[in-house]
């Protein structure tokens, strides 16, 4: 698989209730996720009476074939597309997780970071306790199962009370659907309607990630689920509540800025939207006369746009991206230069030759990825190469959900501004301040940021962060 120097978002989760091809629609909004998460995907449906589940190692379109499909025809369904740790990718960690329990049956699907899983599960194993996986996943499982309270609604609200960190669900049983998110907020979960086919009683409900899988399967968005709320969607219809006090609102931004679908509306805002603004407020924080935008797709592309419309320097693809590379490659026996990146980029060299470029990127994670574009471009010509990025410089690990590296291997936690130009190569580099950051995504009354990873400084209790989830512990 070829090496990446991006973060990566852990997986998307999709739930569908009251639909005659429920596996199907899951199967779709998965493929909407894909972004999401690459390595795993699984699919748990029901008919009402009997869950049936379906997860592999690969891309969702691989695992689910019309035969997969067909044997798990369904009106309920959850999904889940996954982005393991280095180390952390095996099928036993593949989600939904389904079990059977004294509750009935139970399917989960996660999207985000327990930060206090070792110690639960840690507790429940000198319980007794037996763990199939090394997802903090499956600690959601444990306590929903072991809850005193008799009904499933109430042991899922007990259970979510005694964890902490960042969790977007959706669960189900053989005939209810639940969505919930933890009660800062931190990973985005999105309401839809499907209108009622002819001879259907009554509406699909969905819910997902993000609001692109919408768009695929019809869904009208309604809403996003609220942070502490817990929705269960059953035959008696839709009910709501709210299982914890409220909590300082704590949404990741980072989804803004690289992780979600430039076309999908996250955490009620669109994305597109707030992309455009970053690039804008990057080209008036950091102005520099160039001749040419160039991307560095696709991550940076929509900021490019924004940035060359507020500057006034002409946009070009001058950077194409091959979209068919495969897990797998043969390298040639002569090594070649930067092989890895000529894989996925190539430079356009009519575009560059002689000119001065602003090169625009999302982040820079160890630079070693920046470095090489660099070189790539300067060697097809380019008179100078300033690179701009559209975030603050990434100083500290994530632990909510967001596969980041620890602090000694992000190189804005250990070098300058002014280092970090000189080991990329470029002619001048400068990033989005916070404050900007904040401005260009909405920060305001109606939606609230975490920003710990440009800060350090995080909005819940994280002890000994460099070590408190290994890779082996993190989704």
């Amino acid at each position: 698989m070829l090496p990446s120097d991006k973060f990566h978002d852990e997986c998307g989760v999709v739930a569908i209730f009251a639909h005659p091809e429920a596996e199907k629609l899951a199967y779709l909004g998965l493929h909407a996720l894909q972004h999401r998460g690459q390595e795993s995907a699984g699919i748990v449906s029901s008919d009402g009476l009997t869950s049936r589940v379906h997860k592999a190692m690969g891309s969702v379109a691989e695992i689910f074939t019309e035969d997969v499909l067909s044997k798990m025809r369904g009106t309920l369904a959850i999904g889940h597309t996954r982005y393991s740790t280095a180390g952390d990718s095996a099928l036993l960690n593949a989600q939904p997780i389904l079990v059977q329990s004294n509750k009935g049956s139970i399917a989960v699907a996660h999207n985000g970071n327990l930060v206090n899983a070792l110690q639960v599960r840690a507790q429940l194993e000198s319980q007794g306790s037996i763990f199939q996986t090394n997802s903090d996943t499956e600690v959601i499982v444990h306590l929903i199962a072991l809850s005193k309270e008799h009904t499933l609604p109430e042991a899922v609200t007990d259970a979510l009370r005694r964890v902490e960190g960042a969790f977007s669900l959706v669960m189900m049983s053989n005939d209810r659907v639940f969505a919930v998110r933890d009660p800062r907020g931190f990973r985005p979960l999105a309401m839809g309607r499907v209108a009622a086919l002819e001879g259907q009683k009554q509406d699909t409900i969905v819910f997902a990630s993000e609001t692109c899988a919408f768009d695929l399967i019809g869904a009208e968005y309604i809403r996003d689920v609220k942070p502490g709320e817990l929705i269960v969607v059953g035959p008696e219809g839709i009910s709501s509540r709210f299982y914890s006090s409220p909590a300082p609102q704590s949404s990741c931004i980072f989804e803004h800025v690289y992780f979600s679908r430039p076309d999908s509306i996250v955490f009620g805002r669109a994305v597109q939207t707030s992309r455009e603004q970053l690039g804008r407020q990057l080209a008036r924080e950091a102005g520099v006369e160039a001749d040419l935008v160039v991307p560095v797709p696709d991550s940076g592309v929509t900021a490019a746009v924004g940035y060359a419309a507020e500057s006034g320097i002409p946009f070009r693809f001058a950077l194409i991206r091959n979209h068919y590379v495969g897990r797998t490659f043969i390298e040639p026996s002569q090594s070649v230069r930067d092989f890895g990146v000529k894989l996925k980029l190539n430079p356009v060299r009519s575009l560059l030759q002689g000119k001065r470029v602003v090169l625009i990127d999302d982040s820079i994670v160890r630079g070693t990825t920046s470095r090489k574009i660099v070189r790539m471009i300067r060697s097809a010509g380019a008179k100078e190469v300033h690179m701009r990025i559209s975030c603050p410089p990434t100083i500290s690990p994530c632990y909510y959900g967001v596969d980041t590296p620890s602090k000694k291997q992000l190189i804005a936690a250990n070098k300058s501004v002014e280092e970090i130009r000189d080991y990329i190569g470029a002619d001048s580099l400068a990033y989005l301040s916070l404050d900007g950051l904040k401005k260009a995504c909405g920060e305001g009354e109606k939606i609230s940021y975490c920003s710990a990873c440009y800060t350090g400084n995080y909005p819940t209790d994280i002890i000994d962060v460099e070590e408190i989830l290994p890779a082996t512990a993190r989704r």
